[in-house]
């Protein structure tokens, strides 16, 4: 039950791996590796989850990971990424602590808590052309979308209570927890069945939850069922109600006070700014990728 420790296909010598995802569908495969991995997503749209963090990913939803971070994409239709996984020393051992590499060592740095980028679409395609490129190329072009990032701003995906791997044993605890929790939020959710799950008692395990997260169990909990009802606001015509109900949510009050809490707006609102138009592939105009 706790996250696979995946090892990228890295072959003939190379220091990275560079290549295209595209499924049906993004199965929930909680992993974590020693490499960092850049991922632009091209087309559909689903959830991201990074550490303890929740989130809807749609086309152009660009994010750097560092090692060892937990993480894994979900959706129930077809997605398509590019994605690129490199070591701290593809281009040799202490070759960012060259000054001139200031910005990109920062950047890396940076990604233990995973990064979020507003790209331009010309930087986008540099990404998402990566995959199609010949390793020398390759490697010059990956170089040069760092240096870019370096100069972003980027927005931090986990929370500063949040650390990766702090121990195996606090790591495999909150592996079980959230892949149960992925499976089962929407249902009644109740202290004592989680904790009985590590085997805690309910009050050592809201301490080692908190602890270990940043955050309260209540406010995990919270993340997930917005981001369900996220989904179901873009993709269905449900109404408000019933959406609430299918994300976990049994009073609309609360429902609707917990989705403006997370998302600064209502749910009306949101499913208003994101009209299901938005949910179409990445223009393959823009990337030079055929569809």
């Amino acid at each position: 039950m706790k996250p696979r420790y995946e090892r990228p296909g890295v072959t003939d010598g190379s220091t990275f791996v560079s290549f295209l995802r595209c499924e049906d569908g993004f199965d929930f495969a909680w992993h974590f590796h020693r490499e960092y991995e850049l991922t632009l997503i091209t087309g559909g749209s689903g959830t991201r989850y990074v550490g303890t963090t929740v989130e809807r990913y749609l086309p152009g939803d660009l994010v750097l990971l560092g090692p060892e971070l937990p993480h894994t994409y979900a959706s129930s239709q077809w997605s398509e990424a590019a994605v690129t996984q490199f070591r701290h020393d593809f281009l040799g051992p202490g070759f960012f602590e060259l000054p001139q590499f200031g910005a990109i060592r920062s950047l890396l740095s940076g990604s233990a808590r995973g990064l979020s980028f507003a790209a331009t679409p010309e930087l986008q395609a540099d990404v998402a052309r990566l995959p199609r490129l010949e390793p020398a190329e390759q490697t010059v072009r990956l170089l040069d979308v760092l240096s870019h990032l370096g100069t972003q701003t980027p927005a931090p995906i986990t929370g500063a209570g949040y650390a990766a791997a702090p121990s195996t044993a606090v790591r495999d605890r909150v592996d079980v927890i959230c892949r149960h929790l992925q499976q089962t939020h929407t249902e009644p959710v109740h202290l004592e069945e989680i904790a009985a799950l590590v085997h805690l008692t309910p009050t050592s395990f809201s301490r080692f939850f908190r602890r270990a997260l940043g955050c309260t169990l209540t406010d995990y909990v919270n993340q997930l069922r917005v981001e369900t009802a996220s989904r179901l606001l873009t993709t269905t015509s449900l109404p408000i109600t019933e959406i609430a109900t299918r994300s976990g949510y049994r009073n609309l009050a609360n429902f609707n006070r917990r989705f403006r809490e997370l998302k600064s707006m209502r749910p009306t609102e949101y499913r208003s700014a994101h009209p299901a138009a938005t949910l179409s592939p990445y223009d393959a105009n823009v990337i030079g990728l055929p569809r």
